[in-house]
């Protein structure tokens, strides 16, 4: 089953130029079996989820892309914003209570620089540096293919998460409509629930898909 864990929409996300409906369409049309929504600090409810489900005919689960101090971070399996998720070890209490997951979104940002990076001794000292960082320790699972970034920053985080031993994910990370379809994930097993794709997620059944060089029809797809 494959499903674009992170998007944004507009006005709920200030940075995005695409709306709910036209983005969940595009999903559609681009031959995904579901959707995430993942606005800046900010959930969907589950009712709001359900009903875009039910009008377009694709899943459509709720989610958030959360601003802390060690970066980004995608959460799925809680409801709403609470002061102090800014902070990661206060983020990951919040999950633990909640039984939510917690994914480290994009990141290669603040831990890579291209043009530096081409060294080879300087790109083993950041992934060094960055597999040090005892913040990213704090999440389940890392997004190591995000269709924004270019493929030496994916390539980066696809080592990093490998360096920490975790499962990996992909998502668009659309802010406008021509970057849907770029990245997603590809899950073994059938996804019809927020609750399903937390345990999928915990799980680690699932690897990320560059969408711009294997289309949906030929990557295998179940569901």
């Amino acid at each position: 089953m494959l499903i674009d864990l992170h998007t944004h929409t507009y006005p709920k996300s200030d940075d995005s130029f695409v709306s709910v409906d036209e983005l969940v369409d595009a999903a559609r049309q681009h031959g995904l079996d579901g959707i995430c929504l993942t606005e800046h600090d900010d959930f969907w409810p589950i009712q709001a989820a359900r009903e875009l489900t039910r009008r377009h005919g694709i899943l459509v689960l709720p989610g958030a892309e959360i601003n802390t101090d060690a970066g980004h971070v995608l959460v799925f399996g809680l409801h709403r914003y609470k002061f102090g998720m800014h902070k990661p070890g206060f983020l990951r209490e919040e999950a633990d209570r909640h039984g939510a997951v917690l994914i480290a979104a994009h990141p290669y940002r603040r831990r890579f620089l291209a043009d530096p990076g081409e060294d080879p001794a300087v790109r083993s000292e950041m992934l060094n540096r960055a597999l040090d960082d005892e913040m990213l320790r704090l999440f389940d699972v890392v997004e190591s293919q995000n269709g924004r970034g270019k493929e030496t920053e994916n390539l980066f985080s696809e080592d990093l998460r490998q360096g920490l031993g975790l499962p990996g994910t992909g998502g668009s990370d659309t802010h406008y409509l021509r970057q849907m379809g770029t990245a997603a994930t590809l899950f073994e097993r059938r996804i019809t629930s927020l609750d399903e794709l937390v345990a999928e997620l915990k799980a680690g059944r699932m690897r990320p898909v560059d969408l711009t060089v294997a289309a949906p029809t030929t990557i295998g797809r179940t569901g």
